[in-house]
């Protein structure tokens, strides 16, 4: 099997998936139970965010544990608008983020508040002039997406950061779920950080939302006041202690391997131009090093996609999220991309243990899978 997918979800660690049954099989007890059950699991929850703190640069009380990145997304952006509705009810955001951001100001936007979306150019950026000159003194909220789920695009957020230092009614969030461990960030520029456990080698359920002290936040979810009260919900310890390792072992291969990620998606740029009718629409400069979006005009991506898993290579359309959706991607669209390659856009999304003989096999069956395909067609 070549996976090729890995922005929609990555596959676990062996030692993520021992950690969730260990601690499930001998931890179980809830981290709220007074007995020495639920102090282990207690312990275990503290231990954890400790570790996520120091390998984030963090403090402890600025972590808070969600069921991954939709949920994280919904309480930075609805909960920190809701919050200050009594200082303004202006947002600033872009046209290519997440839905679970773009649907969650959308429903903000029903409830009275003003959004301003920045255009991108053609590489899918934004600039930080766009957000300064957009920022108003009513605006509570900018919310920025670092890498691009789609394309790699990698936004300006840490010189965007800079800026809104000078505007305390303003916080910053953003949704960092696709650059874990792929790009660096300073978590010192922001206000508010989404991540999602499944796409670093995590299990599905699982998210962390990074909330600086002093940013203050409405919950959107009520109940037994766990998280510092932001939170509600027994907290799932195992996945919690699985996300913890995975993400103290992404950010080590980061440390080794990121050189060899970056030149992998070099080679596959050089072999993608070589194809005849191939457009590639992730910059080769101003991307991620494990995403790359390209088209193939005449040639239906949902058809391509069938046709390599039929090889057991798998690839993707859009997002995972609006996979299924017939409309054109959003993100390409924003970009200026044509219809037609809108419609043949294929997403090709890598990880650490990806290798060039598996770039190469796929660039082989892409290949044969065009030919064979528009021999059909014609």
């Amino acid at each position: 099997m070549i996976y090729l997918d890995n922005s929609a979800t990555t596959k676990p660690y062996k030692e993520v998936l021992d950690s969730f049954l260990k601690v499930s099989t001998e931890y179980f007890g809830n981290p709220s139970s007074l007995h020495s059950l639920g102090g282990e699991a207690e312990m275990l929850l503290h231990r954890s965010r400790e570790t996520i703190s120091s390998l984030l640069h963090v403090h402890h009380k600025e972590v808070i544990f969600t069921s991954g990145g939709t949920e994280s997304n919904n309480l930075a952006v609805k909960g920190c608008a809701l919050s200050k509705r009594n200082i303004g009810k202006h947002i600033i955001t872009t046209a290519i983020e997440h839905p679970s951001v773009t649907n969650a100001i959308n429903d903000l936007e029903k409830e009275g508040f003003e959004v301003t979306v920045l255009p991108v150019n053609k590489e899918g950026r934004i600039t930080k002039t766009q957000v300064e000159d957009a920022l108003r003194k009513e605006t509570v909220l900018v919310s920025i997406i670092h890498v691009n789920n789609e394309t790699g695009a990698i936004q300006p957020v840490e010189e965007i950061g800079d800026i809104l230092k000078n505007h305390p009614n303003a916080s910053f969030h953003v949704d960092h779920i696709q650059g874990i461990g792929k790009v660096p960030l300073r978590m010192d520029t922001i206000d508010l950080c989404s991540f999602s456990a499944h796409k670093f080698h995590g299990l599905k359920g699982n998210g962390i939302l990074i909330a600086r002290n002093g940013v203050k936040l409405h919950p959107i979810l009520s109940g037994g006041d766990q998280e510092w009260t932001l939170r509600s919900g027994t907290e799932n310890v195992a996945g919690i202690v699985a996300m913890t390792k995975a993400l103290r072992m992404t950010l080590e291969k980061s440390e080794n391997y990121l050189s060899n990620l970056s030149a992998l998606k070099q080679y596959l740029f050089d072999e993608l131009e070589q194809i005849n009718g191939v457009y590639i629409h992730t910059s080769r400069s101003h991307s991620a090093p494990h995403i790359v979006n390209f088209s193939v005009p005449g040639v239906k991506s949902e058809v391509l996609v069938h046709a390599l898993s039929t090889k057991d290579i798998y690839v993707s359309t859009t997002s995972a999220c609006s996979s299924k959706r017939k409309a054109p991607s959003k993100t390409l669209t924003a970009m200026g991309v044509t219809g037609a390659q809108a419609e043949s856009a294929i997403r090709v999304s890598m990880t650490y243990s990806t290798t060039k003989e598996e770039i190469r096999l796929f660039l082989q069956e892409l290949i044969q899978a065009i030919t064979t395909i528009k021999e059909v067609t014609r």
